[in-house]
């Protein structure tokens, strides 16, 4: 008889029994400081046993066929469906995202879950056309996909279900199995996710969840028993396990600075609003977050001062379960004082401050800044913070330069009626995704989701995730 998830007093999931551990540690609610739950604190021992026994489990999921990976993850959406308000709740505790926010995330989840049941069921191979050349004359080929074996999966803590859900349900749909390490400030999302999992019926052993130290989690890096590497966190960690993953494969989705262009044209009826929210939406705590938004000259002045306002109007700070609260805390009071640093940094280096610009508590003010030099944090680097830069340019050539001045690429957006300027930025901006009329925050479950230069390698998103996941591997008979 299964054992349901404790909340209150939750363990470690391996195989399919809820697993205790020597140490433990508080996870405090970001707004209240409050302690919400004692987890366990997974330790060497524990992350063995875990890849152990996944590493088991592949014998079995290997071999189970699509349409039963399908009603599992079928059967997971319906559950977490039923489960959203416990979710929700979840989200908010252990992460400070604010409700609105937190409900379109359980959302979301829905949908990569739905959206990996489908996927699993697709064909995943091909015929090959070895005759297409004499020296393969009456020869038959087809190729298609295995699964790799054991991922370990790295999460973090903005997206604490949704994000783990994009790492989960392409494993399963795969017949893959999952070591997961969530974020230690929010474990319980994924644990939740876990439980559920297990009540839709996963194969014991395939996804196995242990919290641990980040100084432990690099050993399952260099463990041969796994075969590739999912993270989702800083550029700095995740460029230190694609050194050390040796032949393993990796997916690597890691920070950004996103840019906006505003070109003459845009009908800022519509931007306006879509670029505060894609700039201060979970104050910011997203690398696709609105960071730089360069608006051409002719139309700076007004844009600037219609953007503000709706900031200073729309974009309320405050308890994340208030329902008009879209800035809530930030993740820890470190990362409040790392950004209140950066904007009086860039103040004393010329930056006005347009409005905000101060902590409150556990939170930071919606900030909007203009004259930065775009050498300072808040410009070049991940602000991961609800501070917005602005700037004026001359020329769409110059737009496209500013853009792509940058470390970073994962989305970039430009607003134009223009379609030859809408296919030219597609064209020249280095980003993994380009959006136009849209803010770069802008996500669809079953789009190709990543980022190029400093911002990692791979992509996520379903169908692109499973491809990862996955060898291909050729068939070829001889029919004389």
């Amino acid at each position: 008889m299964k054992v349901p998830l404790d909340l209150a007093n939750p363990r470690l999931l391996i195989g399919s029994e809820w697993t205790a551990a020597t140490d433990s540690y508080a996870v405090v609610d970001p707004f209240t400081g409050a302690t919400i739950a004692t987890v366990p604190q997974g330790n060497t021992a524990l992350l063995d046993r875990a890849v152990a026994v996944a590493h088991e489990a592949f014998e079995r999921t290997r071999k189970q066929p699509p349409y039963e990976r399908a009603a599992v993850l079928h059967k997971a959406a319906a559950i977490l469906e039923s489960r959203t308000q416990q979710l929700v709740d979840t989200i908010v505790a252990e992460a400070g995202k604010p409700i609105v926010l937190a409900e379109a995330e359980v959302s979301r989840a829905i949908m990569t879950m739905t959206a990996s049941a489908e996927a699993a069921r697709q064909p995943n191979g091909q015929i090959l056309d070895v005759d297409a050349f004499s020296s393969g004359a009456n020869h038959f080929g087809l190729a298609r996909r295995f699964p790799i074996g054991v991922i370990y999966a790295i999460t973090p803590f903005n997206f604490p279900l949704n994000l783990v859900c994009h790492k989960l349900g392409p494993a399963i749909a795969t017949g893959n199995t999952v070591v997961l390490k969530p974020a230690p400030r929010t474990p319980l999302s994924s644990l939740l996710l876990a439980d559920v999992l297990l009540e839709a019926g996963m194969i014991p052993g395939q996804v196995n969840v242990v919290t641990c130290p980040n100084d432990l989690a690099g050993r399952l890096v260099k463990d041969d028993r796994v075969k590739m590497i999912s993270f989702t966190g800083s550029v700095k960690v995740g460029w230190a396990i694609r050194e050390n993953a040796g032949q393993k494969k990796n997916v690597l989705e890691l920070g950004g600075n996103a840019p906006a262009i505003v070109e003459p044209d845009a009908d800022l009826d519509a931007a306006i609003p879509i670029l505060a929210s894609g700039g201060f939406a979970y104050a910011g705590q997203s690398c696709i977050h609105t960071q730089r938004i360069y608006v051409h000259e002719a139309i700076y002045e007004t844009f600037r001062d219609r953007y503000v306002s709706q900031v200073k109007a729309k974009i309320k700070l405050g308890d994340p379960r208030d329902r008009d609260v879209l800035v809530g805390p930030l993740i820890d009071k470190a990362a409040v004082g790392r950004i209140d640093e950066w904007v009086k940094a860039a103040v004393e280096h010329g930056a006005t401050v347009l409005t905000g610009g101060a902590a409150e508590g556990v939170s930071y003010q919606p900030t909007v800044l203009e004259n930065v030099d775009p050498t300072d944090e808040v410009s070049c680097n991940e602000v991961f913070g609800p501070v917005v830069v602005l700037a004026s340019y001359k020329t769409f050539d110059d737009a496209i330069a500013m853009a792509n001045n940058s470390r970073f690429g994962i989305h970039a957006s430009l607003f134009t009626r223009d379609l030859t300027k809408a296919m030219a930025a597609y064209e020249r901006l280095e980003f993994g995704s380009v959006l136009i009329n849209q803010a770069p925050t802008f996500r669809v479950e079953t789009l190709p989701y990543g980022g190029v230069k400093e911002s990692g390698v791979g992509r996520e998103g379903v169908r692109y995730a499973m491809d990862d996941m996955t060898e291909i591997k050729a068939l070829v008979m001889n029919l004389k």
